[in-house]
């Protein structure tokens, strides 16, 4: 994997964030009023993220190890890439309102969540690093659309290593809207939310996916 792919999934990880920002803004703001005098804690911010962006990684990981057993079929290999591009496609119109798949998509992953949220019980309320890192671990298994569509990409990636660095870029990339929504609550929200950031954003990833499709036609 090029620099410039993992650059690319940083950006799409960046590009995307306001979906991230909608759907997690209310689990951060959260962590924000039960810092000490309800004033954000960016010790507590960090944590969280980190455990977080550390399951997409280890799910980069998983992905990519399928990806390499699936990679010995040339065939299949470059079925895997047609996917992941056709995945940003789907990000990209999600974004714009063109289209619910990905969160039809989202809602298959619900069977996996119904058995990871119950544990989250176990360290709220948040009063520090040691309740928010864990936290993270399992908030980072949420179904999210945009996450599944850098998890394709990381399954094309063709190595476990190759996977996590992907999906490390990725979560990297979501890290600015997910600590912005945070420590500024609200106002970051809904800036995150406006029709306007959700079609640039969309447009951009569209643009990506489109662009590995393109390529993958003048291979």
């Amino acid at each position: 994997m090029t620099e410039n792919s993992l650059l690319a999934l940083f950006i799409v990880g960046l590009l995307g964030g306001g979906h991230c920002a909608g759907m997690c803004g209310g689990i951060v703001g959260a962590l924000s009023m039960q810092s000490p005098a309800g004033k954000p804690s960016l010790a507590v911010h960090l944590a969280y993220n980190a455990g977080r962006i550390l399951s997409y990684t280890i799910a980069g990981l998983l992905a990519g190890a399928v990806g390499y057993v699936a990679g010995n079929l040339m065939a299949l290999q470059r079925g895997l890439y047609v996917f992941a591009s056709l995945m940003l496609v789907a990000l990209g119109l999600y974004l714009l309102g063109a289209t619910q798949t990905l969160a039809v998509i989202e809602r298959a992953g619900q069977s996996i969540w119904t058995r990871i949220q119950p544990l989250t019980s176990r360290f709220l309320p948040v009063y520090g690093v040691a309740q928010a890192l864990p936290l993270g671990l399992l908030w980072g298994w949420l179904p999210c659309g945009l996450v599944y569509s850098a998890l394709a990409t990381a399954l094309a990636s063709g190595s476990a290593w190759r996977g996590a660095a992907t999906m490390l870029a990725f979560g990297l990339g979501t890290l600015p809207n997910l600590l912005l929504a945070g420590l500024l609550l609200a106002r970051f929200r809904r800036f995150a939310q406006a029709r306007v950031t959700r079609v640039v954003s969309g447009l951009l990833v569209l643009g990506y996916g489109l662009y590995g499709l393109l390529n993958f036609w003048r291979g």
